[in-house]
């Protein structure tokens, strides 16, 4: 026998071997119904997983953030799914959930299409009303990278020789296999709806020496008004999208022979950043603090010293070669205060010292994330959390 404990310190007694989802349905027929995954000694398992020791558990329900993140992380399967029978030989990425959605990568000769898109959705749909159970199953790390192999699926075995557990888990979905730790819905038909939103490119691991892979942005929900009450939201958007807006009122503008993700400020957008500029000003005056300007590079043992570079080299562009010397332009303007501030000795009843910066500095974004004014490579921010020490 095993006792499990509910969230309200509940303590129930069952043969041992039962699964979170007979504890769910014993517990109410409604709960059973409701019920998705379990979260078991405080780790998300499937329903069919077994109870072999005494342990805490809650029931993760339809009408729970976790239980709608396992649902369209078990739709990204279904799609992938789709993709494979529609397209042979497709090899498959990763495919997360992400905010309000999923994704899934794909490498494809054929490029996608919108007409793509809805015949995929079609196949999903197919999937859906098969109500085909999802499978979890366990094999050790080296047969599991044989298994991948011997499908053709690259991208997987990657995946696998990073993992450092001895055992690899997998969910099926009938002949459909794929890499995952789960978990999911226990079967495709319990997805009521769900939408292909766009396709878009994306390099494998987000590393621009790698493969450049094909990714579909779906999202699903557990009834089909909050699917379209999400979906009107994304239009109401769109009319609303600022890179629509600032080209249509002559605010800013993108030029790729410039490179991407640098904005150009025309005179209308330059005017209305510096009234926005001048009042930050001001206002930062009112409250104490003041202002301070300081360099757009600087050399690299500085950004060691300060550990962005140990940290966030990724992000950081190459160094320049000054004088023999290596310079970065500057990811962050906060050393460049500590620099100021050792530049003499302070009393306490100088502190803290209020320093703001509308600091210039630069990012390496990769191109995939770039958007509009909201992601870029280069961007004025308000640099002012200088209260030092």
């Amino acid at each position: 026998m095993v006792k499990v404990t509910l969230p309200d310190g509940t303590k129930k007694e069952y043969k041992d071997n039962i699964t979170i989802g007979e504890v769910a349905s014993n517990i109410g027929n409604r709960l059973g119904e409701m019920a998705l995954a379990g979260k078991a000694g405080g780790v998300l398992v499937d329903l069919s997983f077994p109870i072999k020791e005494d342990i805490s558990l809650s029931v993760i329900t339809e009408d729970t953030e976790e239980g709608l993140e396992i649902l369209r992380h078990s739709t990204a399967h279904i799609m992938a799914q789709a993709v494979s029978r529609l397209f042979p030989g497709v090899k498959l990425g990763i495919g997360p959930t992400i905010e309000n959605g999923f994704y899934y990568d794909f490498g494809l000769q054929h490029s996608l299409s919108e007409e793509d898109l809805k015949k995929i959705e079609e196949e999903m749909a197919k999937i859906i009303r098969d109500d085909i159970p999802f499978k979890r199953m366990e094999l050790p790390r080296d047969l599991a990278i044989k298994k991948m192999e011997a499908i053709g699926q690259p991208f997987k075995v990657e995946l696998i020789r990073d993992i450092v557990d001895d055992t690899v888990s997998f969910y099926t979905q009938g002949d459909f296999v794929d890499l995952c730790r789960g978990p999911h819905i226990y079967q495709t038909g319990k997805v009521k709806a769900f939408k292909l939103l766009s396709v878009a490119g994306a390099y494998w691991r987000g590393k621009e020496t790698n493969p450049m892979l094909q990714r579909i942005y779906g999202t699903a929900f557990f009834a089909q008004k909050e699917l379209d009450k999400y979906l009107k939201f994304l239009e109401e958007a769109e009319k609303r999208d600022h890179r629509k807006i600032g080209k249509d009122l002559d605010l800013f503008s993108f030029h790729e022979e410039g490179g991407p993700g640098l904005t150009f400020w025309h005179p209308k957008g330059a005017r209305m950043r510096n009234i926005i500029e001048n009042f930050w000003r001001e206002e930062h005056f009112k409250r104490g603090y003041d202002i301070v300007y300081s360099p757009h590079i600087a050399k690299i043992n500085l950004w060691k010293t300060s550990g962005h570079w140990n940290f966030y080299r990724e992000s950081m562009y190459s160094p320049i070669e000054v004088d023999g010397q290596e310079y970065i332009l500057r990811p962050m303007n906060c050393p460049f205060a500590v620099l100021m501030y050792k530049t003499k000795l302070h009393s306490y009843r100088d502190l803290p010292l209020r320093w703001g910066e509308l600091g210039t500095v630069y990012r390496y974004e990769r191109s995939g994330v770039l958007h509009g004014l909201l992601r870029v490579r280069g961007f004025t921010q308000d640099d002012a959390p200088s209260q030092l020490p």
